[in-house]
């Protein structure tokens, strides 16, 4: 008998027959003698309905009030699967992320979980029940209802599973697992059957969308085996662990993008100490995150400073910068809000050399300009103009033999 947590996000649970479609996965599992935990979002649209609605209230509604709303959905949630359990003869009982005791800092809207007492829940599984526990909520010291933020869901599984032990934390999504890259660029793409946290850290922080970040880093530190599965197709999924020393990494795992990319230069700032606090102090009294950073230094002791920045942040990224040129007698300010970022992931690279030779020479070979480089001892990331992207990620996938197992 294995302890598995399994998360179920909103298209999972979106209708009323979804909802049973899961209530029969789960049911079959506690029948083949397994003990279940089951953490699940709001049905699919309920958290953007209930964002609608507080917006035609308030146009800058209190954060608390913001959770005690939002919190709401997955609470409709757990208690339409506990239903359709116990409709089926598998006892079960559902609980909001304060009966479970959740304990979370006190940051509305985007908290993190501090503790979780796992007693109650453990009472229920020594009693024979499924235990559903809504995703993505919890409660700080002073009993105020919280929430981790979009996607949070899943670090509420992972969390669950770190905190009784559980044997694996099965995640269950729209895609049957992680791929070399995304299937709707590169159609020969493969779903990888396993994959280091370190490498899904680094896919997830560089644009894949298949899980949150926050649920790696914390499947990650406490070694919880996550499993990456579909709700609507059965089938292996992928597997997200420690790294095998004893299994030869593949070179590359895979390809990872981000379309959401800007670039800001500032040229011919006098080259002194300082000077890129100087240039990225303000950036980031603006609540601007800064990505990639290159800066040149020319012959005539001047330097030319350039960052990515999200491309939402944009607009006043380049509004920031202007303000800091005049400032530092800079010679002029530049903008690019048509750039995406490539990246190549793989923890085989700590052990083979020429992986960037051959991942430039790819590039060059289709006539796509590098425009930055960014690298890690398992990443290399490039900038290259949006209307390259999919030409160069199909050829880079095609270059490493992506498609090969």
């Amino acid at each position: 008998m294995a302890l598995i947590v399994q998360k179920f996000g909103g298209t999972s649970v979106g209708t009323v027959e979804r909802i049973n479609a899961v209530a029969d996965r789960v049911a079959a599992e506690r029948k083949a003698g397994n003990d279940m935990i089951i953490v699940v979002s709001a049905m699919s649209g309920e958290t953007n309905r209930l964002l609608g609605l507080a917006s035609e209230i308030s146009d800058r509604p209190v954060a608390r009030e913001m959770d005690v709303l939002l919190s709401t959905g997955e609470q409709v949630t757990i208690a339409l699967l506990s239903m359709a359990l116990e409709a089926r003869d598998c006892p079960a009982r559902s609980y909001t992320g304060s009966q479970v005791r959740i304990l979370t800092d006190s940051v509305h809207n985007k908290a993190r979980i501090k503790d979780i007492d796992g007693s109650r829940v453990r009472a229920d599984l020594d009693a024979g029940r499924v235990v559903i526990v809504a995703g993505f909520q919890g409660i700080d010291e002073q009993g105020n209802i919280t929430t981790l933020g979009r996607g949070g869901s899943d670090t509420t599984a992972v969390a669950m599973a770190a905190a009784l032990k559980a044997d694996e934390c099965q995640i269950y999504t729209d895609v049957d697992g992680v791929y070399t890259t995304d299937p709707r660029v590169v159609p020969e793409a493969r779903r990888l059957q396993q994959i280091t946290y370190e490498e899904m850290l680094e896919m997830a922080s560089l644009g894949s969308k298949v899980l949150q970040i926050r649920s790696v880093e914390f499947a990650s530190k406490y070694s919880v085996p996550l499993r990456v599965l579909s709700s609507f197709e059965d089938g292996p999924g992928t597997l997200i662990s420690v790294e095998d020393k004893n299994m030869e990494q593949p070179l590359i795992s895979g390809i990872a993008f981000n379309r959401d990319e800007a670039k800001l230069t500032i040229l011919g700032v006098p080259d002194q100490p300082g000077v890129a606090s100087r240039i990225l102090g303000p950036v980031a009294d603006a609540n601007i995150e800064i990505d990639m950073i290159v800066q040149n230094v020319a012959a005539d002791d001047t330097t030319d400073f350039t960052f990515t920045v999200h491309r939402n942040d944009f607009a006043q990224g380049m509004e920031v910068l202007d303000k800091v040129a005049k400032d530092l007698g800079a010679r002029e300010v530049s903008g690019d809000d048509k750039i995406v970022k490539v990246s190549l992931v793989g923890v085989g690279m700590r052990s083979h050399a020429g992986i960037a030779s051959q991942m430039f020479s790819t590039l060059a070979a289709e006539s796509i300009n590098i425009r930055m480089i960014s690298t890690s001892e398992i990443k290399i990331s490039v900038v290259i103009d949006e209307k390259y992207l999919e030409l160069g990620v199909r050829a880079l996938h095609q270059a490493f033999d992506l498609e090969q197992k």
